[in-house]
């Protein structure tokens, strides 16, 4: 499949993957589509069927102007019932985080690590100081809220911003949590809850705290509308904050940011309420199951998230870069190793929820490069397989035939032979009766 020109791209860029078109350009998808399991976004919205409306408007779409910013924000805030003032649309989240940091950061910004990439990045591009927690890794990457209070007011930082739930390990804080830390940080002058996967969360009923941020002085709530709605494409995103924080944002936003694209889907969305309820619902039941597969593989620690994307911790002694290539170039699976986000290392990869059919390949993937030759038993990509052909009996495995491994694992000889994942019915499951 791909070669070592494609894998060279990862190479080029410090801080993201390379774009699907440029890997496509490369030849990355010229044995066969790649399977994605890297950028987060809906794989179920938009349906079939609103794909084919929008191909059909394709010609206006791209021949016309879009309506201003304030008559795409008003048709969004009626769909999602918010107050029009309360709002800024950007041309995805990552202009609202820099006109956020242009506008509204003076001196420091504090935030947990890992995390998105633009909220340390962007500030200290602007010259500002950045005081990043590391979020400890013996506790699944857990936010402490005390703690991220008591780090901020060590080093007197003026803003502060969280991801809930947090890129890339999916962690997630209750509302209660939540807004006791907005009371906690009353006093500086901006704290930032970047709500952009909360959609995806089903661990309470109403996690946002975007009702609340309009009471507040200091507080902007950021959602993403490409993330959910599937749309990595149309650059659109919005913000929630009392006001005059949203104006102030909003008076600073170029014209015509939003584009044609954007304003078809706002006006799409009214009609498909139902339609994209269902997708977050299947989104919410893929990542169970995937979590559940991932959880199989020796050695593979998968943490919980509340995102569409599952943070794992590789076997000792494999490396994600490495594995990251073989897997594009040998398997045509695209995932995002972590290497470069500040606060995780080559040794975890962020891997993107999605269909129980694609999950199969993943899994089969993973264990022909990570493992070479397995014991003989029934791994989890043959269990997967079967589970695929007979969704009703998914966990009734029965007897499984021994599947060949190529034996160039990425993991050194004595993992791949006789390995422990450190969950003993993990072990009776793989090992060697």
């Amino acid at each position: 499949m791909a070669g070592t020109n494609v894998t060279a791209l990862f190479r080029s860029s410090t801080a993201h993957s390379p774009s699907y078109f440029t890997l496509n350009r490369a030849g990355a998808g010229a044995a066969g589509e790649i399977i994605d399991f890297c950028i987060p976004c809906n794989p179920y919205f938009p349906t079939p069927e609103m794909f084919d409306e929008l191909g059909s408007r394709l010609r206006e779409i791209l021949t016309y102007y879009p309506s201003s910013a304030d008559t795409i924000t008003a048709e969004l805030c009626q769909v999602l019932g918010l107050n029009p003032q309360t709002v800024a649309m950007g041309n995805g989240s990552t202009e609202l985080i820099t006109w956020i940091d242009h506008l509204l950061v003076h001196e420091s910004l504090a935030v947990p690590v890992p995390t998105f990439g633009r909220w340390t990045d962007q500030p200290m591009e602007t010259g500002k100081r950045v005081d990043m927690l590391l979020l400890p890794e013996a506790h699944g990457f857990g936010l402490d809220p005390e703690s991220f209070v008591r780090f901020i007011r060590t080093r007197g930082s003026r803003a502060a911003v969280i991801c809930n739930p947090n890129n890339p390990d999916g962690g997630f804080l209750p509302k209660h949590q939540v807004l006791a830390l907005l009371d906690a940080l009353q006093d500086l002058d901006l704290v930032v809850v970047d709500e952009s996967f909360l959609e995806f969360a089903d661990a309470e009923p109403e996690p946002s705290v975007a009702a609340e941020a309009v009471l507040r002085t200091n507080v902007i709530v950021l959602r993403s509308l490409g993330k959910n709605f599937g749309l990595h494409g149309v650059r659109f995103g919005y913000l929630v904050s009392n006001p005059g924080l949203a104006g102030k944002v909003r008076a600073a936003l170029p014209k015509w940011n939003l584009n044609s694209f954007a304003e078809t889907v706002v006006f799409m969305l009214r009609g498909h309420r139902q339609e994209y309820a269902d997708s977050i619902q299947r989104s919410r039941r893929d990542r169970e199951e995937m979590t559940w597969w991932l959880s199989q593989l020796p050695g593979l620690t998968v943490y919980p998230s509340q995102g569409n994307f599952v943070y794992v911790r590789l076997p000792e002694g494999a490396d994600g870069t490495v594995l990251r290539d073989r897997l594009l170039s040998e398997q045509g699976v695209l995932v995002r190793d972590c290497a470069n986000k500040v606060g995780s290392s080559s040794r975890f990869l962020r891997l993107v929820v999605r269909p129980q059919h694609d999950v199969a390949r993943l899994i089969s993937a993973l264990e022909q490069v990570l493992y070479g030759q397995l014991p003989h038993t029934p791994g989890p990509a043959v269990m997967l397989a079967r589970a695929c052909q007979q969704p009703a009996s998914a966990h009734d495995f029965g007897a499984a035939q021994a599947q060949s491994r190529p034996p160039n694992a990425v993991l050194p000889g004595a993992m791949a032979r006789g390995y422990t994942s450190g969950t003993a019915a993990v072990d009776r499951l793989v090992s060697p009766a």
